[in-house]
């Protein structure tokens, strides 16, 4: 099946592309628009991992070949080393822009990615999209060096020639980069080149200009979060406004608690209100879409209306329920999460993969409460 090009675009509309060479500083400047503007984070390299499992050696071939150790990694050509990343990179990316439409329809993302300018021209627009540079020599010591990469460390320093294996990965890191860096530098596409004067506030500023990601300033008088209770007219309101709900997967069953009021004990819904509207809601729950009894309490639909994204209530309703539960007696709650880099935003970590009632795998998230 062929999709066309316009209609890949459509789907990704929400979706910010943070691409380029390496060691350019994407990881730390999509994190960084994501924990500014509230949005998603999508790390395609995490994601290998899940997108390997998926894939078959006759449709995914280079992403299914195997290394007995570093030795025989390393020893391949400059050559061979350079057209099985690119293979990898081609492979991939059907998975990637599934998961990208699948997240981004209720939500704005943030892609962090290594995406050639083809590709970038064939799934988005130029506006969506920014090439991070810098300039692809003696890459591989940064490179291993960084948090993130640690397990490349040290299989790279498994190599029976650490050196001969370092000179071998640098080499084919220069030669797959270096046409891409001076092209995207002669190419209409926005780019910014990481250089020893560069800055995280400074580049984030001009890649916020350019994805028209203005800072939003939302007047603390005109919001307030609030606990809703049965049988009254907040809760009425809420019924109504999940019935507008954009995010069809839970609607429905959101709906049959609210007319229900299945809430018991301490469990409840909250909302923030911005005058008189509502512009979100949250709520703690005993359970949540999986069986595990033992696990509470979970901090549970979270969604906030589209035209009040990007003002960081998401942050302010998860956070005014934390405070809630802490209250009740509560030193933790978790949140479920198909995704990664969404909720580690608002201090919460990965805890393990659960199995939902689908048979479905998410990732089990866990926060403190201090």
């Amino acid at each position: 099946m062929i999709f066309q090009d316009n209609v890949i675009k459509e789907y990704l509309k929400n979706v910010y592309f943070v691409t380029g060479t390496p060691c350019a500083g994407k990881t730390t400047i999509s994190r960084e628009l994501a924990k500014r503007h509230d949005l998603s984070v999508y790390d395609i390299d995490e994601a290998f991992e899940k997108h390997q499992k998926l894939s078959t050696p006759a449709y995914q071939p280079s992403m299914n070949k195997t290394f007995k150790d570093a030795d025989e990694f390393f020893g391949r050509t400059v050559e061979e080393y350079k057209q099985w990343l690119i293979s990898n990179t081609r492979e991939q990316l059907d998975f990637v822009l599934m998961d990208l439409i699948c997240l981004s329809q209720n939500q704005k993302v943030v892609c962090d990615c290594h995406l050639m300018m083809e590709q970038a021209q064939m799934i988005t627009e130029p506006s969506r999209v920014a090439f991070l540079i810098k300039e692809p020599s003696n890459l591989v010591d940064e490179y291993c060096n960084r948090p993130d990469h640690q397990g490349f460390s040290n299989f790279i320093h498994s190599a029976s020639d650490v050196e001969k294996a370092k000179a071998t990965c640098s080499a084919t890191l220069q030669s797959l980069n270096e046409k891409s860096y001076k092209d995207i530098k002669n190419s209409d596409f926005f780019w910014l080149e990481r250089t020893l004067e560069s800055t995280v506030e400074d580049t984030v500023a001009q890649v916020e200009k350019h994805f028209g990601l203005g800072k939003k300033e939302f007047p603390e008088a005109d919001l307030v979060l609030k606990k809703v209770d049965k049988n009254t007219e907040l809760a009425e309101k809420l019924i109504r406004f999940v019935e507008q709900f954009s995010w069809e997967d839970v609607k429905e069953h959101l709906l049959h608690i609210l007319h229900t009021w299945e809430y018991t004990d301490w469990e409840t819904p909250f909302v923030a209100m911005v005058d008189g509207e509502i512009a979100g809601m949250v709520s703690i729950m005993k359970t949540d879409y999986y069986p595990l009894p033992e696990i509470y309490p979970w901090v549970s639909s979270v969604f906030v209306a589209e035209k009040y994204r990007g003002y960081r209530l998401s942050e302010r309703l998860i956070g005014f329920a934390n405070t809630y539960a802490k209250e009740c007696g509560f030193d933790r709650t978790y949140i479920p999460s198909e995704h990664v880099g969404l909720y580690e935003k608002y201090g919460y970590y990965y805890l393990k993969d659960i199995v939902n009632y689908g048979n479905g795998i998410d990732r089990l998230y866990v926060k403190q409460l201090h």
